[in-house]
């Protein structure tokens, strides 16, 4: 069923409306589950979860006990654009959580947002990376609600959980907003901008199935997930660009690297001559790596994960 989540009006006597698809099983307000993503519109891979979810889930509403909540499009003029942040107002849209109704129309709808979404068991609020960094699928976690989100992100097949410390978490985010009024709200992170990588998508849809029998919104026995890595901001490197130039990868992305071990180079096309390689500065898992191959000085090359346990 799709239901208006909140609408405006627009300049051009046009109307902005953020939809949801609600989908009820049995008992449907024993348990609520809300599905997030869209709320940049370069990041195109949560589209994907959303519609093979639904398609899942209307075979599965014997064994549905409860309601899921799908949001497919928080910010639906950036998807129809291409366009990352809030088309006419050069505005991320999360940054403006959790809004006002007495504000401006972005943070009227993202007051309107917040609101329909507040009080769910548990909240998935799905990101991919931009059009430069590729990344394994992962749920990024505020150690601040690191005790009651852990436990339940162990169960949604994601490579890995990266808990940050709370100095580096924006208290503007949708996430963020959530989880201080109460409903857990975890971070997936996966893929390339304005790419679908199926695989990825797939493997979060099994994750969800398994958090859904965790939460007991399903009868049917969970699916198999794999046991993720955990890791916290002192296990990461970053590895950075000294020089402008074109990157070149050595590596594949989710290769386990050795100390020292070559990433790739920064060439230079004009003079044909290697300007920069650039090594690994720990042993570990490759868990971001540069897709857009233009760099410049300061550009992030790599994310590596070290001293990592299960």
């Amino acid at each position: 069923m799709i239901e208006e989540v909140v609408s405006a009006r627009l300049p051009v006597g046009e109307t902005l409306v953020i939809q949801k698809n609600r989908i009820e099983g049995q008992e449907p307000h024993k348990h609520r589950l809300a599905i997030v993503t869209g709320t940049h519109g370069d990041e195109l891979e949560g589209q994907y979860v959303a519609f093979q979810l639904a398609r899942v889930l209307k075979k599965k509403l014997p064994a549905l006990c409860g309601t899921v909540d799908i949001y497919p499009a928080l910010n639906p003029l950036g998807i129809s654009t291409i366009y990352r942040g809030l088309p006419g107002f050069d505005l991320d849209m999360n940054r403006i959580f959790p809004g006002s109704p007495d504000e401006t129309m972005y943070e009227y709808i993202a007051h309107g947002i917040v609101e329909d979404i507040a009080g769910a068991d548990l909240c998935i609020d799905i990101h991919a990376s931009n059009i430069f960094l590729r990344e394994i699928p992962q749920v990024r976690i505020n150690e601040i609600s690191a005790e009651t989100l852990v436990p339940l992100a162990r169960h949604l097949n994601m490579d890995f959980l990266w808990i940050h410390s709370a100095a580096t978490v924006l208290e503007s985010t949708l996430a963020y907003s959530l989880n201080a009024i109460g409903t857990p709200t975890l971070v997936v992170e996966m893929g390339v901008g304005m790419r679908i990588t199926r695989s990825y998508g797939d493997q979060l849809i099994t994750g969800i199935l398994s958090v859904m029998a965790k939460l007991g919104m399903l009868t049917e026995p969970a699916p198999p997930v794999a046991p993720p890595i955990i890791s916290s901001d002192g296990s990461v490197s970053f590895v950075n660009a000294n020089t402008s130039g074109i990157f070149i990868p050595k590596v594949q992305h989710a290769d386990r690297l050795e100390q020292g071990e070559l990433i790739g180079i920064i060439a230079d096309p004009l003079t044909g001559t290697i300007r920069e390689e650039l090594q690994s500065p720990a042993s570990g898992l490759i868990f971001t790596l540069r897709e857009y191959p233009v760099v410049n000085e300061g550009s992030l090359i790599a994310r590596i994960l070290g001293g990592t346990t299960l």
